[in-house]
């Protein structure tokens, strides 16, 4: 689904904050939303890294930054927002791309873990969102961001912190979405396929298979994507057409689904 676009869309002098902006998806649109004039300001919770993205975004949009922010401190993340759009002017768009990944093995998981992915995840994603809604609603105007996962539709064996997180930020986004569209206000779920970022190589570290290369994606591709398709009439951003099939494949063929799945459960 990623392809080239002959009119690049631009964001000229829009403020665009965007978390996890130190690697991988994250600062890849920070990266590109830089280079079609957006003022950005990238979030992540490592200096280092931040430096080295900072020196990128600068040299596309003068007046970018970055800031150190734990987005998993819902409250620190609702005050760097505040403060934003306070020193700004406004936050035109908010990409929550900040995410972990972390195994729950059944049995043997426990709960804390599920916490954990949750508070970043889920519960930062959520107080983004909640905290630039008023302002982008008064201006009957804004783009928000909420970054999923295909694991959302379909779970994989030892995934379920990260895969129910993924599916509750789907849901949460498509509610509201529907909840501001009249007020000019776009939200949209990005399901980015696979992208080998360090997140995305933690399922592999023991040498596991790669996914079909129908649904692996390019950090770079799917920012491309993103910054061409967000504030469109569609809430989905799907870099992958693969997954879409999952649910139906659950519905129609639901023992054969099943056992594909057993299967690769015992691969892992």
């Amino acid at each position: 689904m990623i392809g080239r676009h002959r009119h690049q869309r631009r964001y000229d002098g829009q403020v665009t904050v965007v978390t996890g902006a130190s690697s991988g998806i994250g600062r890849a649109v920070a990266v590109a939303l830089a280079g079609r004039g957006a003022t950005v300001i990238g979030l992540a919770r490592r200096r280092s890294l931040l430096d080295e993205v900072e020196s990128e975004l600068i040299q596309r949009s003068p007046l970018s930054t970055t800031e150190v922010c734990d987005v998993a401190d819902t409250d620190a993340y609702r005050d760097v927002l505040d403060r934003i759009e306070d020193e700004r002017g406004s936050i035109d768009v908010l990409i929550n791309n900040a995410g972990v990944d972390l195994m729950l093995p059944a049995p043997g998981g426990d709960e804390s873990t599920v916490r954990e992915v949750f508070d970043v995840n889920f519960f930062a994603t959520v107080a983004g969102t909640l905290a630039v809604l008023p302002e982008m609603v008064r201006r009957r105007s804004g783009v928000v961001v909420n970054v999923s996962s295909d694991s959302a539709r379909a779970p994989e064996p030892g995934q379920g912190a990260y895969a129910a997180s993924k599916a509750a930020i789907s849901a949460f986004t498509e509610s509201v979405a529907h909840e501001v569209a009249r007020h000019g206000v776009h939200l949209h779920v990005l399901y980015p396929g696979w992208v080998p970022t360090a997140m995305g190589l933690s399922g592999n570290e023991d040498g596991g298979s790669l996914p079909p290369a129908m649904v692996r994606r390019t950090a770079d591709g799917v920012a491309g994507l993103v910054a061409d398709r967000m504030g469109g009439p569609r809430i989905d951003i799907n870099a992958a057409l693969l997954p879409l099939v999952a649910p139906i494949a659950r519905t129609f063929f639901p023992v054969p689904y099943q056992r594909a799945m057993q299967r690769f459960a015992t691969t892992r």
